[in-house]
């Protein structure tokens, strides 16, 4: 079987690679942009058969270059929500893919697709159906137009082609080989340095309604968002757009505490409760920033009826666990 990951290099796609790699798939196409080099570091302990940049990998397929080629895990984009430039966002988001899914079209390649949560911007309701697609920055409405675009392209209920094409709306994904992701890297990721460094975690103050650090995200796990991924594979009959999340809202204090006591048990001291570590200074509360006023989601839960109703009946971790098993892995790595 061969498979092509774009965004090979990055957090999900070096993931679902390691995930392949697990099952014994290495004819895997790598494609990225390594001018930032340190990413290489999330494939050097991978089986990929061959390694392309970007800029001319999407030309080359187009054409046929690589023979049959049984999927493609589309995790290539610019994935930082603050980024301003529209036009490099929809070159990268909306216009690249498009011409790939033309390309698997035309060559019988599967395509399963990032998409994202923060397509539904502004809306209090996380269901893949129009009426609660609000998206608050351009990030958002590069990820949605392509989502419209494949609903015009493969129906409504995306049977019109034969082929499988899948879009994950992904939550808040957290866990190994995003450390190159700077500012837009995890909550989990920051707080373990954070502790690390000052012995502390920060939180945003009262915001939105919400008390402090009590804004309440889907947290999904790395690990189930590969799984999730694989699933599809073995069920190309399955095709639609999809939330990818645990379908359960926890607050960031959760995450902060879990990161706290999961670094407290690496030596050996006692689990604390929420009040106690605040009260040890071990989470601090800091103003809530005047840049994300107005664009930031105070609540997200997945929504995952259509998830299941494809069949998929994955288990997802929750926050205690899944970031007690990143702290692990992290902890080991320094």
């Amino acid at each position: 079987m061969k498979i092509v990951v774009t965004g090979a290099a990055g957090f999900i796609g070096s993931n679902i690679i390691r995930g392949l790699n697990a099952r014994g798939i290495d004819h895997i196409i790598a494609v990225d942009d390594l001018t930032e080099g340190d990413k290489f570091r999330n494939l050097a302990d991978l089986k990929i058969a061959d390694y392309l940049d970007k800029d001319v990998f999407y030309e080359l397929f187009s054409q046929g270059a690589f023979g049959k080629v049984e999927a493609v895990f589309h995790e290539g984009a610019c994935s930082d929500t603050m980024e301003s430039d529209g036009k490099y966002m929809m070159d990268n988001n909306y216009t690249l893919s498009c011409g790939l899914f033309n390309s698997c079209q035309q060559a019988g390649t599967r395509l399963i697709y990032a998409s994202s949560a923060a397509t539904y911007g502004g809306s209090d309701t996380f269901r893949e159906t129009p009426e609660f697609e609000r998206p608050l920055n351009v990030y958002g409405y590069s990820k949605l137009l392509f989502d419209q675009r494949m609903r015009r392209e493969c129906g409504d209920n995306f049977k019109k082609f034969k082929r499988q094409v899948v879009g994950f709306r992904y939550f808040n994904v957290y866990g190994p080989r995003e450390q190159h992701k700077g500012r837009m890297a995890s909550v989990a990721f920051h707080q373990f340095n954070q502790f690390n460094a000052e012995a502390r975690v920060k939180l945003f103050g009262e915001y939105g309604g919400y008390a402090a650090g009590g804004q309440m995200r889907d947290f999904v796990f790395i690990d189930d968002v590969v799984a999730v991924n694989l699933w599809f594979l073995d069920h190309p009959n399955q095709s639609g757009i999809f939330n990818l999340g645990t379908g359960r809202a926890q607050p960031f204090n959760d995450v902060a505490l879990s990161v706290v006591n999961a670094l407290r048990a690496s030596k050996g001291e006692r689990a604390l409760d929420l009040a106690g570590a605040a009260q040890a200074g071990l989470i601090e509360y800091v103003p809530f920033p005047d840049a994300l006023r107005g664009k930031y989601q105070c609540y997200t839960q997945a929504d995952l009826t259509a998830l299941r109703a494809s069949g998929c009946d994955h288990v997802f971790a929750d926050v205690q666990s899944g970031v007690s098993q990143y702290m692990a892995t992290l902890s080991q790595a320094t």
